[in-house]
């Protein structure tokens, strides 16, 4: 008998999932539906959620999601996709985007029914990055439409419409380019490594060939050539210059005899010389610097002992420098016109929080005393009574002090979508609410510049790939608005948030630690750092090659390090996940949505002059 608590949707996600386990031929999966961003991580999947109405969309979703990553797990190989993927770039999401075309396309050949639940998955996808609304090839992602077209060829289907108008924008410059490579996609389909040559060939014809890399194939034809040739190569001591220096010796044995005694002199004074450079004891005499450069400074204040393989291609970069212009002002009409119904909702709290703030503000008075600015007031008692003294009055400081707060908004690829929109709307917010309130706002974003390691995992590969090598990847922290800059010229900037292809990796740790020195810095007498996320710290490059908490324990460190120090105020919002377990005031949002009533009620608690109250919105037990 069904009980009334029963979820309906439960014997639909039961099913959804034993089917996908089915399709993927991976009994042991362990399928989860979270508000989560749909992936899968070892051997868990994540789908959309889907809540007890069941609507259509949310069902399609899911089941179009739930068929793309079994297909995914069923006909891809991870070691033989990583071995021809190129490293970084447009020619990296070419690659990604066509792979996962392939796995698309083999489920709709070799299961027609997936066909048409991933086109309902396509279709949300490209309606919610407002792929429908795009006029120019410029404005549309090549990789996107790439893999579209891969998707199209192989399987004879038409797209839904969004994923369409993107599609032919495209279409016909990389039919021009790449018809003749094209022409062999569907003998390759079911050939995973036929098809990974094939899309780098692809990239080639689309002028990408630069960042390719090597050709994986070629490199292991010179490996064996080199084996070869050192199995051929005769003994060095038998030949060359060894006889010639045996030929002059019998020649002239005096004259050898004196060579090799001073050689052999030479070799002792360079040993010598070595020691003394390497040796721990050595005595320096008095007044002489040591040999030795003075040790490197650590690269976290936090934690000492954690590292960065390279800082050569990390970025610290205004926003307006990542895009022209008239880009950054149609992005900034893109996402005003997407969060135009939540705009008053976000107003009306802002008004709330600058009411908040201005009260704190006002001016108070010291009465009755005997010096100061004659009180106007109470001079009806003196002309009442002469006798009565003049009143006086002083102006008190006010409790409101200096203040500087910066947000700091986590530009990762999971933010995607709806939070990214509604963050980038809530700061712009935030930003002419405190300003207006003589509070200077900084706003700060951060992510990488790559996906799975950039140029510093090239390099580390360059050099031989040495253990455990620290961080791995190139950041990118973006300033969309200093603390100096008033609002007006920042506006435009919140738009690169919308920019395709500009959320990537989140090395929180490092973000935080950057916000952290800009702040300590600034001259104003209290500062207020939000940081404001979905998730832990997460970069492949960097956790396939190093301990698996690496990047979450160096955040702890850095919240440990500001938290102790408290030159900082530091709060965070999790948006989905619990930020709590990392953050000593925090506070986690199931929806989106409510983004912007946590962000203000956090900061209008930090103004609040009653402590019980501050305490109660900050999740503290305890009262200062």
């Amino acid at each position: 008998m069904k009980k009334p608590n029963d979820n309906p949707a439960d014997p639909f996600k039961k099913a959804l999932a034993e089917a996908t386990k089915v399709m993927a031929n991976e009994p042991d999966l362990s399928v989860t539906y979270t508000v989560d961003p749909s992936g899968v991580s070892g051997d868990q999947v994540r789908l959309p959620q889907v809540s007890r109405r069941m609507t259509r969309d949310e069902v399609l979703l899911a089941r179009g999601t739930a068929d793309a990553l079994a297909l995914r797990l069923k006909y891809h190989d991870d070691g033989m996709h990583a071995r021809y993927a190129p490293q970084q770039g447009m020619a990296r999401d070419l690659y990604e985007a066509m792979e996962t075309a392939r796995c698309e396309a083999m489920g709709a050949r070799d299961m027609p029914g997936t066909a048409g639940n991933i086109d309902a998955k396509i279709e949300h996808e490209a309606r919610g990055k407002g792929y429908d609304q795009i006029k120019s090839s410029s404005d549309a992602p090549l990789p996107v439409a790439a893999g579209y077209l891969i998707r199209h060829l192989a399987t004879g289907r038409d797209l839904p419409d969004a994923a369409r108008n993107v599609m032919e924008l495209w279409q016909g410059y990389i039919e021009q380019q790449a018809g003749d490579t094209l022409g062999d996609l569907n003998e390759l389909l079911s050939d995973q490594q036929g098809f990974a040559k094939f899309a780098r060939k692809v990239i080639e014809d689309l002028g990408y060939g630069d960042q390719l890399g090597d050709d994986p194939d070629q490199e292991e034809d010179q490996e064996d050539e080199a084996e070869e040739d050192s199995e051929e190569q005769p003994d060095p001591d038998s030949s060359g210059q060894d006889d010639s220096q045996d030929d002059e010796a019998e020649a002239n044995p005096e004259q050898s005899q004196e060579e090799q005694q001073d050689m052999s002199e030479a070799q002792v004074s360079m040993d010598e010389m070595a020691e003394d450079e390497l040796g721990e004891d050595v005595e320096m005499p008095d007044g002489e610097a040591p040999l030795e450069p003075p040790a490197p400074q650590p690269v976290s204040e936090a934690d000492p002992d954690y590292s960065v393989f390279s800082t050569d291609f990390d970025e610290e970069i205004k926003a307006e420098e990542l895009a022209e212009p008239v880009e950054l002002e149609r992005l900034r009409a893109y996402l005003d016109q997407q969060l135009e119904p939540l705009k008053g909702a976000v107003s009306r709290l802002a008004n709330k929080l600058q009411r908040r703030l201005q009260a704190q503000q006002n001016r108070s008075w010291e009465f009755d005393l005997e010096e100061g600015i004659l009180d106007a007031g109470r001079l009806a008692r003196v002309v009442a009574n002469p006798t009565t003294p003049l009143s006086f009055k002083v102006e008190k400081d006010t409790e409101f002090r200096d203040t500087v707060v910066t947000l700091l908004l986590d530009n990762s690829g999971s933010m995607r979508g709806r939070p990214i929109s509604i963050a980038a709307i809530c700061a712009d917010v935030l930003a002419r609410t405190l300003e207006r309130c003589n509070v200077k706002v900084e706003i700060l974003g951060f992510t990488t510049r790559a996906w799975k390691g950039g140029q510093s995992r090239e390099a580390w590969l360059n050099e031989g790939r040495p253990q455990q090598p620290g961080r791995l990847n190139d950041l990118r922290h973006i300033i969309y608005k200093g603390a100096d800059a008033p609002w007006r010229r920042s506006r435009d900037n919140l738009g690169l948030m919308m920019k395709e292809g500009l959320l990537k990796e989140n090395i929180d740790g490092e973000a935080l630690e950057w916000a952290h020195r800009r702040m300590i810095g600034r001259p104003e007498a209290r500062k207020i750092l939000m940081v404001i996320s979905d998730g832990a710290p997460v970069d492949d490059s960097t956790l396939s090659v190093n301990p698996a908490n690496y990047l979450e324990k160096h955040l702890r460190d850095v919240i440990a390090m500001v938290e102790k120090r408290r030159q900082v105020e530091l709060l965070a919002i999790g948006i989905g996940h619990d930020v709590t377990r990392y953050y000593e005031r925090a506070v986690t949002i199931t929806d989106v949505e409510q983004l912007a009533g946590a962000m203000t009620e956090q900061l209008a608690s930090l103004f609040d002059s009653d402590p019980r109250k501050r305490a109660r919105v900050l999740g503290m037990r305890k009262v200062g």
